[in-house]
């Protein structure tokens, strides 16, 4: 009795030392959270914004050097001057908001579409059998081929674009849905049948929130296919009904040979892909990774 009066009480103090280094672990991350503003900005802000100081570097370089003639390769500075006449024009916003309007539009109906495909294809094995493949084919087929076609159908209008969109898009967005689905450890969907989730209540409750990584993946993939999309749509299904986006005003500028307004336009284009990516999806990954303990993945 002496000796089994020992062993336990050792038993006991391991114990608490192990629950007392989990406690420090879960606690870790909490007060990890809570990085200084000013840190924080250092760590997300600077290295960026050396990049771009390194890329117009070299780009002066490249024009100082004569790589090409200047009414080929124009200057930085040259390519501001050419936004500075977009703002004084008044037409800088109106072409970004033209076009960012039908992206938004675009990926919203493209959301809607590929996440009830998704489900519909996680749901029904035989639809999945017959359908994926041609899923798998239409989200590596290059979007400007929709575009000739879609001209042919709806004519030089906005259904054009917006089916190019769709086109190019619902695919990824349906396919993101259904990785995320395939991961989904069976156990959680018996849980939620035990607890009498069925129906829309599972979907809405068990496999959506278990999916959501490889949701959100396709969401991100999603709009991407349906900003490159829209520029194609843009630079070939040009006419002055549809108003002038970021897509007709590459082309415009192309059309008149001016380099500077063609580079200014590229990084128009460029910025509004990444200000999507790190305002929207940015967040919603980082929470994400929160809500599954993994804040210090990123």
């Amino acid at each position: 009795m002496a000796a089994g009066e020992l062993v336990v009480p050792r038993k006991v103090r391991e114990t608490a030392a192990v629950e007392a280094g989990l406690d420090a672990l879960d606690s870790a991350p909490a007060g990890s959270a809570r990085t200084p503003v000013g840190r924080l900005l250092r760590q997300r802000l600077v290295p960026p914004l050396v990049a771009v100081v390194l890329v117009l570097l070299a780009w002066q370089a490249a024009y100082e050097a004569r790589l090409k003639p200047d009414y080929l390769l124009p200057s930085p500075a040259d390519v501001g001057r050419a936004l500075s006449g977009q703002w004084y024009e008044g037409t800088l916003f109106s072409t970004v908001w033209t076009s960012m309007e039908r992206g938004a539009l675009g990926f919203t109906a493209a959301v809607l579409l590929g996440t009830a495909l998704g489900l519909l294809l996680s749901a029904v094995r035989p639809v999945r059998v017959a359908l994926g493949p041609v899923l798998s084919g239409l989200q590596s087929l290059p979007s400007v081929a929709w575009v000739p076609a879609a001209v042919v159908w709806f004519g030089l209008t906005d259904a054009t674009i917006y089916a190019v969109i769709l086109l190019g898009a619902v695919p990824s967005v349906a396919n993101g849905l259904l990785a995320g689905v395939d991961q989904v450890p069976p156990l959680y969907l018996r849980a939620g049948r035990v607890l009498g989730a069925t129906g829309a209540a599972r979907v809405r409750y068990v496999l959506l929130p278990a999916a959501l990584p490889g949701y959100l993946a396709g969401l991100k993939q999603g709009w991407a296919f349906s900003w490159r999309s829209l520029m194609a749509a843009e630079l070939i299904a040009s006419s002055p009904e549809l108003g002038l986006g970021l897509g007709q005003l590459l082309e415009n500028a192309r059309s008149y040979q001016d380099m500077a307004l063609v580079l200014a336009t590229i990084g128009e284009i460029l910025v509004v892909g990444i200000a999507v990516d790190l305002l929207l999806f940015a967040p919603l990954e980082r929470r994400v990774l929160r809500s599954r303990g993994l804040a210090g993945a990123r």
